[in-house]
């Protein structure tokens, strides 16, 4: 069974607006049994989890981006080895 709630959502600039998202019993069930145990509101977890999911895909895009540069461009022989002699690798 789908249950539609109402969530609040921080937006830029601090402002909160109120949305409305269906979802379903069992993981409204999950949400708030991790929002009691971190001693967060149902919100503030939507919140968390917005913002993780929006820096997960900045970050694969980043990541993206920085492999089709390689594949562009790839890495010529020697490119890094004046920086060799500088690493210092720490043995185990």
């Amino acid at each position: 069974m789908w249950i539609t709630i109402a969530i609040i959502i921080a937006i830029i600039g601090g402002v909160l607006k109120t949305i409305q998202m269906t979802l379903d019993e069992e993981l409204i069930e999950e949400i708030d049994k991790i929002a009691r145990r971190l001693g967060i509101t149902r919100s503030a977890f939507a919140r968390n989890a917005f913002r993780a999911a929006i820096d997960e895909i900045i970050e694969k895009k980043m990541e993206d981006r920085h492999q089709q540069g390689y594949i562009k461009e790839p890495v010529r022989s020697g490119e890094f080895g004046t920086w060799e002699s500088e690493q210092v690798w720490i043995e185990e």
